[in-house]
């Protein structure tokens, strides 16, 4: 394959098409990894006699804030929504990683997807090329263990043989992963499957959060994070908590944060500057800091608020759908397991909106999010 660079940035891979790659029975396992998602879904709705996502079903906190794309960008990083500076209003909605509602004493990775309204531009979603929002979707972990869509449908099989276990049994699993994966590290063997299981009870608005597989930064390729910036929440980075406190200790955390004060986070993009140590195709490996660190692109900035008012969370959990392919297509998703989320997401939405009787509803204002 013959990758294309520029001459003032001859370290950045150029995007082209042929650097994705269809992986084998692609097709017919995304079918299955859609069906098997499904049919969790439907026995969580049957559970609740309420329909959720199929990922990331509970929901910490709803904010709105500003991102502010920082002026002076070197020309590598003036790309899609961020070429020129100026500010965006978002919605952003922090979550747990799991397809049901279980107690925060339940170990699992964190998640914050950021709606920016006024993006312009063709979005690449069927059906949304003329909405004004861009979605990111990010974890509070670096990779996805299963990072292609045959290891992928592996996992989700074993999820949809779990996925009723009692809650002292999903502990259970999680306590053993985080030991087994402390052990490992010592040894000097990393473990990102074992650390996704156990990841541990810190408090979420000190995280750090990844777009873990790869998408297009325009010219170049690259993955996305969001970092603390503002004192306040730099101060929560590896912060515990006790878990036993409440099953909804998380929300509590976050609305108890920003009823008394505001935050700041800096959105960064890491560009790819090797495809051999920095895949696409395989988004378990993390793309190492050494050949191309993370690089300042905006701030988010949240005041002052509510994050999770009776308005708020219906809103964010009923109303709203987040998917990476809601974007321009100066930043669609790369990757055969960014390429399952296009299917899976849209059937998870498509059900969920249509037995709770909600609208989907893509903002054109900040305006229609409710305090």
């Amino acid at each position: 394959m013959t990758v294309l660079k520029t001459p003032a940035d001859d370290h950045y891979i150029r995007y082209d098409e042929s650097i994705e790659t269809i992986q084998p029975n692609e097709a017919k396992l995304i079918d299955k990894v859609v069906a098997s998602m499904s049919r969790v879904g439907h026995s969580v709705c049957d559970k609740h006699r309420h329909a959720s996502r199929n990922a990331h079903a509970k929901s910490h906190g709803i904010l709105i804030g500003v991102l502010t794309v920082y002026d002076d960008l070197p020309p590598h990083l003036q790309q899609g929504m961020f070429r020129k500076p100026g500010s965006y209003p978002i919605v952003v909605r922090f979550s747990s990683a799991q397809g049901d509602l279980h107690s925060d004493r339940v170990r699992a990775p964190k998640g914050m997807a950021i709606k920016v309204i006024g993006v312009k531009g063709s979005k690449v979603l069927a059906g949304h090329e003329d909405e004004v929002t861009q979605d990111f979707l990010l974890v509070n972990h670096p990779v996805i263990p299963f990072g292609d869509i045959a290891s992928y449908w592996q996992v989700q099989q074993i999820a949809e043989t779990h996925a009723d276990d009692s809650e002292a049994a999903q502990i259970a699993i999680a306590a053993l992963a985080k030991g087994a994966a402390k052990v490992l590290n010592l040894a000097g063997v990393e473990s990102h499957t074992l650390e996704n299981i156990g990841i541990a009870h810190n408090h979420i608005l000190g995280e750090t959060f990844h777009s873990m597989a790869a998408l297009r930064f325009g010219d170049y390729v690259a993955k996305i994070s969001v970092a603390p910036l503002s004192k306040a929440v730099r101060k929560l980075t590896g912060q515990s908590y006790d878990p036993d406190h409440s099953p909804s200790v998380v929300r509590d955390q976050v609305s108890e944060f920003f009823k008394k004060q505001g935050a700041e986070y800096e959105l960064r993009a890491q560009l790819c500057t090797d495809l051999e140590s920095m895949p696409v195709e395989d988004a378990s490996i993390v793309w190492p800091e050494d050949k191309s660190p993370h690089q300042a692109i905006a701030k988010i900035t949240f005041l002052q608020q509510d994050a999770y008012s009776p308005a708020r969370r219906v809103f964010g959990d009923d109303v709203l759908s987040f998917n990476p392919w809601h974007c321009i297509a100066e930043h669609r998703p790369l990757g055969s397991i960014m390429r399952v989320r296009i299917k899976a997401y849209e059937a998870s939405t498509a059900f969920r909106h249509a037995m709770n009787l909600q609208p989907r509803v893509e903002p054109r204002s900040i305006d229609e999010v409710p305090t």
